[in-house]
């Protein structure tokens, strides 16, 4: 797990913890623990007693956003870090428009994954 600084923790508007997003998802906390391990969310410690937390983009309607582990996945074969996943991920980017995060919220995943593979190139 990650511990990120100032500036990057401003770019995430809303955070959960751990138990918050299992109660979101109905399952276990432990499972939550397990799909951070997988790579298909991020946790990153951050607040007062460095609770893990994760983007409240994350999660919706009972379930991980469609298409997140899929973009966190082609970051990750990218190189990128968590702190780098989650920098791009909340910064606006004109021509989406809004976060990739957002468009990823909004079903426009495709065209997240298109940005996340050319910054492979």
């Amino acid at each position: 797990m990650t511990e990120i600084d100032a500036n990057t923790d401003a770019l995430v508007p809303a955070w959960l913890t751990l138990p918050d997003v299992a109660e979101e998802l109905g399952v276990e906390v432990t499972r939550v623990r397990q799909l951070v391990k997988e790579g298909q969310l991020i946790a990153v410690r951050r607040g007062e007693g460095r609770v893990l937390q994760v983007p409240a983009a994350f999660v919706g309607d009972g379930k991980i956003v469609r298409g997140l582990a899929g973009t966190l996945t082609l970051l990750r074969d990218d190189g990128f870090t968590d702190e780098e996943m989650l920098e791009w991920l909340f910064t606006p980017d004109d021509s989406l428009p809004g976060t990739p995060a957002q468009a990823l919220r909004e079903n426009r995943g495709t065209e997240v994954k298109r940005r996340a593979q050319a910054l492979a190139v």
